[in-house]
């Protein structure tokens, strides 16, 4: 029997290419920038990269998490017409938690596969230093006595109301299930942030990266926007988390919860940052000459208990694999979105996954995890890498809050 959940196959569909903005410490430099902006930033990069004019797209799919200003209504639209595209083509908001940056490519198959567009943009953009610190309970005035109730955002957003436990919590049940041990997790989380400075002391990351300075972003007719840098700063060229961190070292940190396997330095790092990819048919890259980074095969979603939700990339790459006729052995690459260690080795466990194939470049412990962002983070790493190893298929994934997972399939028709 087939496994459950959501699949599709796409046949003749491309990422043209895509870049990302730096990702930076939370309240570090980009701090104060509003998601919209890194998003247009993001977005006109890529569109440059790809050699495509604005005016050849003709859907624009922007995700975005926690508001990062109150303009977040218009965050797609926004990030569509200051990155140029024509005011007639329609934008949409897509929200799949950690997922979300996959389902921007997801989405973006099924529009350009029923024929509703040609060449679409998508763009994930998240400033985790501007989660809100919110009340929901006020709007009928302050009582006497009665509690005020404004909360951290994004501390409360990772509680699962539902099980009753964090995102933390999720992956320590992981622990325990698959039997993983603090050392194994430190010095999975040592070796992302070895690789991800290795990768970035060779220029890959810079490969994909386009740096932020300070600038507006003009629309006739309307407002203008822009990114100003804080302070003396006047460019952001590259990642901030990642540093070498022996596993030694790591091991001196206090785990969450005593006795458990998760600290803060072998979970995601806080970041904000924005990462855009254009998305288009094989008979519009045929007909302008490109030479895509990837074809996008097919996409899987799938539930899976909230309470271990981190597993979920486990039984969405089997659903994946499954349907598209393919065995782990044939997958040459993964990007595996990092949320936690003991989650990301439990999913390895799961599927026994051969970990020299892992987030070769680094890993969201060591680079960061800015939600909507990270799945278009992901797939363009995975599709830039692909090349470079001269693989032929790659699967990028990620566990989902609430217990879900997500993965995509591409292909690189050159590799083996």
């Amino acid at each position: 029997m087939a496994s459950k959940g959501f699949f599709n196959a796409f046949d003749d569909i491309w990422m043209l290419d895509g870049m990302r903005t730096p990702m930076v410490d939370y309240c570090g430099a980009l701090g104060h920038i509003s998601p919209t902006d890194l998003g247009i930033k993001a977005a006109r990069a890529a569109l440059e990269r790809a050699g495509v004019p604005a005016a050849d797209i003709n859907s624009v799919l922007a995700g975005n998490m926690a508001p990062g200003d109150f303009e977040q209504f218009m965050l797609p639209r926004h990030i569509g017409l200051y990155a140029g595209v024509p005011q007639d083509v329609p934008a949409l908001m897509t929200q799949r938690i950690c997922g979300t940056g996959f389902e921007l490519f997801r989405q973006a198959g099924e529009q350009i596969q029923s024929g509703c567009a040609d060449v679409a943009l998508v763009v994930g953009t998240e400033s985790m230093t501007r989660n809100p610190i919110a009340a929901f309970t006020h709007r009928t005035g302050f009582k006497l006595g009665a509690p005020v109730e404004f909360k951290d955002f994004m501390w409360e957003a990772l509680n699962d109301s539902a099980p009753g436990i964090n995102m933390i919590q999720t992956a320590e049940n992981l622990a325990k299930k698959y039997g993983i041990t603090r050392e194994e997790v430190d010095a999975f989380a040592s070796d992302s942030f070895a690789k991800a400075v290795a990768a970035q002391q060779a220029g890959f990351h810079a490969g994909e990266i386009v740096p932020v300075v300070s600038e507006k972003f003009e629309l006739e007719g309307y407002a203008t926007r822009g990114i100003k840098l804080q302070g003396k700063t006047t460019e952001v060229a590259n990642d901030t988390h990642a540093r070498i961190s022996p596993a030694d070292v790591l091991a001196k940190l206090r785990s969450v919860y005593p006795g458990g396997v998760q600290t803060g330095g072998n979970s995601a790092a806080l970041v904000d940052a924005a990462a855009a990819a254009v998305v288009a048919s094989g008979a519009y890259a045929r007909a302008k000459g490109k030479k895509p980074l990837a074809r996008v095969v097919a996409a899987a979603v799938v539930g899976v208990p909230p309470e271990i939700m981190g597993i979920g990339p486990a039984p969405a790459i089997k659903l994946l694999l499954e349907r598209a006729g393919l065995t782990l052995d044939a997958i040459g690459r993964f990007e595996i979105n990092e949320a936690q260690g003991a989650q990301t080795l439990s999913v390895g466990r799961e599927l026994g996954l051969d970990l020299s194939k892992l987030n070769v470049n680094g890993g969201a412990i060591a680079l960061g995890h800015p939600l909507a962002c990270t799945g278009v983070r992901l797939t363009l790493t995975l599709a830039r890498e692909m090349q470079r190893s001269g693989v032929r298929y790659g699967v990028s994934s990620a566990c989902i809050g609430g217990g879900q997972g997500i993965a995509l399939l591409l292909e690189n028709p050159e590799g083996v």
